[in-house]
Formats: C-alpha cells, sequence, structure tokens
C-alpha cells in the first residue's frame, strides 16, 4: 500500500511500454488510492482508448466520473461494462450509486428554489458520500450553510477548496457571501471581485457583489442622514437599503434598529418598537436593538415588556449599567401597578407645591359626597371613591418625604401609612378652615352652598 512509489513505477512502466492499458489502468487504480482523481481519470480514459473491451479501465473511469460528481458519465462508463460483462455485479451497484446521485441532483435543485436550504445541505451530504472530491456538491452545500446562517461550516468548506485550487471562483463567491452575511461589506467585495476576475460571467457573484456596493452605501447615506439630524430622510434610506437584499439577516436587523432609532427620534413609538421587533426576529442576540425597544417600552409605559427586554439583556451582558436599567423599569413597574396620584389630581411629575394644592382644591371640590346627594347610589358611591383617592394623593404629594418616597417606587405600607384607614374628610377640613378659607353647610337632604371667607 505503498501508493506513491507504486504511481512513481507505474509511470516507469508506461514510459518503457507507453501503450499498454493496463499500466494505465493500474496508474489510475493508485492516483484513485491518493486521491487524485482528476489525474486518474486521465489516465483510466487512456487504458480504455488504448483497449476498449479493458473492464476494469471502465469501471476505473466510472468511478472517478462519479466520484468527481458527473454521474451522468460515469453511468455510460458502467453501461458499457455491462454490455463487455452483463454478469460483473460491481458495474451493476456502481450504476445504482450512480443513478441515487442523479436523484439527489434533482431534489436538491428543486429545494433550493423553494430555499428549503436545510433540504439541499442533507441531500448534498447523501451525494458527497457517492462523490467525495466533487467541488460542485461542496460548493452548494457550503452555499445553503451561508444561507441558513452556518457561517463558520460554509467557510470551512470553501477554504478547503480554495487550499487544493485557490483559483476556484464558487468558492471565492462562498467566502465572500459569508463575510457579506456577516455585515462584513467591504471584504465581501473583495472576494467578489476576486471571483468575477477568475470567472467574468459568474451571475451569482455578480449579483451579490452589486447587492453588497449598494446596501453599503445606502446603510452610510442613511447614517451620516441621521447624523445630520435629518430623520425624515434617514428613514427612507434605511427602508430602501432593506430593499436590498432580504437574505442578509445580520445587516438587515442592524437596518431595522437603526430605523427603530429615527422612528423614537420622530417619537413613533410603536414603529419604532416594531423595527426592534424585526431586528430581534432576524438576530435574536442583538443586545442594541433589545436596548431600543426596551427604552420605547419605557416611553409608552409599557413596564412588563421593558422589564422583559431589560433582563434578556442582563443574562446577556452583565454590566453595572444593564443591571440598573433593569432596576429602574423594575421600580416603574412597581409603580404603575399602585394608584397613580399624579394622574388622580390631574398633574404632571414635576407639578410644584402651589399647582398640586390647587389641583386638590379643584377635584376635592369636584367629587365631594355631599355634592352629589342627590343622584343615584350608584354615582355617590363612586364620587365617595374618588373623593377618598383626591384626598390619598393630597396627603402623598403635599408632604416632600412621602412624595420622594412614592417617586422612588417605595411600598408607603411598609413605611407606616395605612391608606385603608385613611378619613379624606379631615383633610378637606384642614385644608379648607384657615383665614379666607371656605366652610360647606347643609339644609336638609341634597340642597347644600359653599361659601368662600
Amino acid at each position: 500500500k505503498d501508493y506513491n512509489e507504486a504511481f512513481n513505477y507505474y509511470t516507469k512502466a508506461i514510459d518503457t511500454c507507453p501503450n499498454n492499458a493496463s499500466y494505465y489502468g493500474n496508474r489510475a487504480a493508485t492516483l484513485m488510492m491518493l486521491g487524485r482523481f482528476r489525474e486518474a481519470l486521465e489516465d483510466a480514459q487512456q487504458s480504455v482508448r488504448l483497449d476498449d473491451s479493458f473492464v476494469r479501465g471502465h469501471l476505473r473511469e466510472g468511478k472517478c466520473h462519479l466520484s468527481l460528481g458527473n454521474a451522468m458519465a460515469a453511468s455510460r462508463c458502467f453501461q458499457r461494462v455491462l454490455e463487455l460483462d452483463h454478469k460483473n455485479t460491481q458495474a451493476q451497484q456502481e450504476l445504482k450509486n450512480a443513478t441515487t446521485v442523479l436523484e439527489y441532483e434533482k431534489i436538491a435543485e428543486v429545494d433550493f428554489e423553494k430555499r428549503d436550504f436545510r433540504k439541499v445541505v442533507f441531500c448534498m451530504d447523501r451525494a458527497l458520500e457517492f462523490a467525495p472530491a466533487c467541488h460542485r456538491f461542496k460548493i452548494l452545500k457550503a452555499e445553503c450553510l451561508a444561507l441558513l446562517g452556518r457561517y463558520p461550516e460554509a467557510q470551512s468548506v470553501a477554504s478547503d477548496i480554495l487550499r487544493m485550487d485557490s483559483t476556484n471562483a464558487d468558492a471565492l463567491y462562498v467566502r465572500g457571501l459569508c463575510l457579506y452575511y456577516e455585515d462584513c461589506i467591504e471584504k465581501a467585495v473583495q472576494f467578489f471581485v476576486q471571483a468575477l476576475r477568475m470567472a467574468p460571467d459568474h451571475e451569482k457573484a455578480c449579483l451579490a457583489c452589486r447587492n453588497a456596493k449598494a446596501l453599503k452605501a445606502k446603510k452610510e447615506d442613511g447614517n451620516k442622514a441621521f447624523k445630520k439630524g435629518n430623520y425624515k430622510l434617514a428613514y427612507e434610506l434605511y427602508t430602501e437599503a432593506l430593499g436590498i437584499d432580504p437574505n442578509n439577516i445580520k445587516t438587515n436587523a442592524k437596518l431595522y434598529c437603526n430605523r427603530g432609532t429615527v422612528n423614537s427620534k420622530l417619537r413613533k413609538l410603536e414603529e419604532a418598537i416594531d423595527d426592534c421587533t424585526n431586528a430581534v426576529k432576524l438576530d435574536d442576540t442583538y443586545v442594541k436593538a433589545y436596548l431600543r425597544r426596551a427604552q420605547c417600552y419605557m416611553d409608552t409605559e409599557q413596564y412588563e415588556d421593558a422589564v422583559r427586554d431589560y433582563e434578556k439583556v442582563y443574562q446577556t451582558e452583565k454590566t453595572k449599567e444593564h443591571k440598573q436599567l433593569l432596576k429602574n423599569a423594575q421600580v416603574e413597574l412597581k409603580k404603575s401597578k399602585r394608584k397613580d396620584y399624579y394622574k388622580i389630581l390631574g398633574v404632571n411629575k414635576n407639578a410644584s407645591e402651589d399647582e398640586i394644592k390647587k389641583a386638590y382644591r379643584k377635584r376635592a371640590l369636584m367629587h365631594h359626597p355631599d355634592r352629589h346627594s342627590g343622584a343615584s347610589a350608584e354615582v355617590q358611591k363612586e364620587e365617595e371613591k374618588k373623593f377618598k383617592e383626591v384626598g390619598e394623593a393630597f396627603t402623598i404629594l403635599s408632604d416632600p418625604k412621602k412624595k420622594a418616597r412614592y417617586d422612588s417606587g417605595q411600598d408607603l405600607e411598609e413605611d407606616g401609612l395605612n391608606m385603608g384607614e385613611f378619613d379624606p374628610n379631615n383633610i378637606f377640613k384642614a385644608f379648607f378652615s384657615g383665614p379666607g378659607g371656605f366652610s360647606f353647610e347643609a339644609s336638609g337632604p341634597g340642597n347644600f352652598f359653599f361659601q368662600f371667607g
């Protein structure tokens, strides 16, 4: 099994006796054992040219064709063997193998058109069991791996081919495709250009090169418009870029996130959330998109969703900043589940002490139970509830310490303030009892008047 030495001796034999078919046949067998199928094919073809009835020569030629992925040519060789020896079991088996490879090729072609790339990879793996030296099958498998986002596997297959044949345009194209889909667009273009030098009519490399250049230009123009504050133009450019190549998952995820940022600047927060959702659908490890969406959720007071996104971010990158963002969202979520005293009084969170007092005066008078004594029992109950809530709100927001605790999300009942035992009438009387204040007098059921000093 010293095949290299055997090759040398068969070569000497051929040099001595160049018209002997069996010497070429034997050297072909040796080259096959060395995995040098193209050279082996030439020797096998020469052997049957010298002797068309040389069965082993036809078998070896067929085997070389099959190993190189030319199942049709292999079938013709095996059929020739069966013409010479119809009981040849090896030829019968190899003919079946060649038929199997042809079937896998046909299935893969249909599945590629259907974009069922996993099925194509499966078919190519099966075909390569019979055709281990077929670059065409390996390239198709690598291209599908790239389209499935399995870039390291695709690069490995392409690199193996380039080590044997550095000018292989298909392998150069696949290397470029992997880089292109990993958002390394400049490097990708270099590989596409190199592939086109080797094969100027390479349609896939030509299209990929054109898409890569267009995508890079649109994205950069969008970034420039954003930096200049021209958000409307940036939105249009990012949208155009998203239409260039739906297969480029990583770049499109970034484009969606960028457009989401533009929408948030334009205060189109729901659209911004949709864009960030599309980004993480394409790339579920994209931290920047989760952060952008979480901020939009915070701005739209969707705190549970914000907490979920910040938790995802913190699990991915445990930084102090992410921990603080998660904590802030959790506080806001907790705050959102209790009464909103600002909303009850109808003031914003930055309202002054005077604005809070004016708001209480207005709301307390509006909801005082005696004002609604002639209403139905249901209305009276609702107004009494609102009156109590207004008193609660004023009690908390008019006291700087309580207000600070409330704003920070602390549990007020834990601080000893039991609002269940709270009497809103005491607050009402205290508020209106001062000089120039207010007195309430009733003159029978449903009759009342307000008297200001």
